[in-house]
């Protein structure tokens, strides 16, 4: 058995070192186009940011369900985790830069983008437990509906995103041009969908040769491992003072995470991806959702609340993501006993 783990857990470390990697770079890349192209800190958190931070889920979704055979828990369990995940990563970010200091730097206006994570996450959790066997083109009708509504959801916070007095503050990045950055845009992009594939490919030889039900692999390992770029850019974000963009990239993440079902539904032959979930999943994405409730909730009265107050919620939260995994672990092994 020990034999057999060496090359799945060498080619895990170097794709997941990878995924970190590149992911962080498309943070800066990212953050050097809202500066070129002059769009607003949130909307850039929110969307673009957003979005190629959420390149190895998408990645590692993709190459799960198209395994031999294919693995839809590690696929679903992926993207619950990391939306889990990155409410984690709020709750830390938050603590680590004053808390209520931190909170206080970011608008209501968040509430577009929570709304929209919050309704998708919840959504694919109502598909996943009632299976719509119906699908279009190889797509289950259930992942049309969560993409209709997440490109929806992304105009909406197009048109209502704040002014552009922010951006025309910040300095052009020296050294970078339009045309380089978004060269270097696309090329590590390109890294981030490869260095997915061999993650997935090792996670599935991980949880073959363990016995490590998939659900719990994906929820647990993957999905930490996928969604540390949020991490990265979070930490930048705050250093810099733009809580805005730090927040919105961590629920953008969240509600892109979910479109991934749609665009992974096509490579899934043996039914739909949505409706794959276990037990372990529900507990996952429940816990994510009340997570994200919970963080608006602060950032909305972050002036009337105590500091002392506003820590407790927020060691609360990483207190409860954590349980939620172990609590996931458990029924994962009960279910695969």
């Amino acid at each position: 058995m020990a034999g057999d783990l060496v090359i799945p857990a060498i080619v895990f470390l170097m794709s997941a070192t990878s995924v970190i990697y590149f992911g962080t770079r498309l943070a800066v890349y990212g953050d050097a186009l809202a500066s070129l192209t002059g769009w607003g800190r949130l909307f850039v958190g929110g969307i673009l940011i957003a979005l190629a931070t959420s390149l190895p889920e998408l990645s590692t979704n993709i190459s799960a369900v198209r395994l031999d055979p294919p693995n839809p828990e590690l696929a679903v369990g992926t993207v619950l985790g990391a939306n889990m995940y990155n409410m984690l990563k709020l709750a830390l970010v938050a603590l680590m830069f004053g808390g209520t200091r931190f909170l206080q730097q970011v608008t209501p206006q968040q509430g577009y983008i929570v709304s929209l994570g919050v309704s998708l996450t919840g959504l694919a959790l109502l598909f996943g437990s009632v299976d719509v066997g119906v699908s279009f083109w190889q797509v289950g009708l259930s992942s049309w509906i969560l993409a209709l509504l997440f490109v929806a959801g992304m105009w909406v916070i197009y048109v209502t995103k704040p002014s552009d007095d922010e951006s025309k503050e910040e300095s052009t990045p020296e050294g970078m041009t339009l045309k380089h950055t978004w060269l270097m845009f696309i090329f590590i992009s390109a890294a981030v969908i490869v260095a997915g594939f061999f993650l997935a490919w090792s996670s599935d030889r991980i949880a073959d040769v363990t016995g490590v039900a998939s659900s719990t692999l994906g929820i647990l390992a993957v999905s930490l491992v996928t969604s540390l770029p949020e991490l990265s850019m979070a930490i930048a974000a705050a250093r810099i003072g733009a809580a805005d963009m730090a927040v919105a990239g961590l629920y953008g993440s969240n509600a892109f995470n979910i479109s991934i079902l749609f665009f992974s539904d096509p490579f899934y032959r043996d039914g739909i991806l949505v409706a794959q979930m276990e037990p372990a999943h529900f507990i996952a994405g429940g816990v994510a959702i009340v997570m994200m409730l919970a963080g608006f909730g602060l950032i909305m009265g972050r002036n009337k609340l105590r500091a002392s107050a506003a820590a407790a919620v927020l060691v609360l939260m990483v207190l409860a993501c954590l349980a939620a995994a172990s609590a996931a672990t458990l029924v994962a092994r009960s279910a695969s006993a």
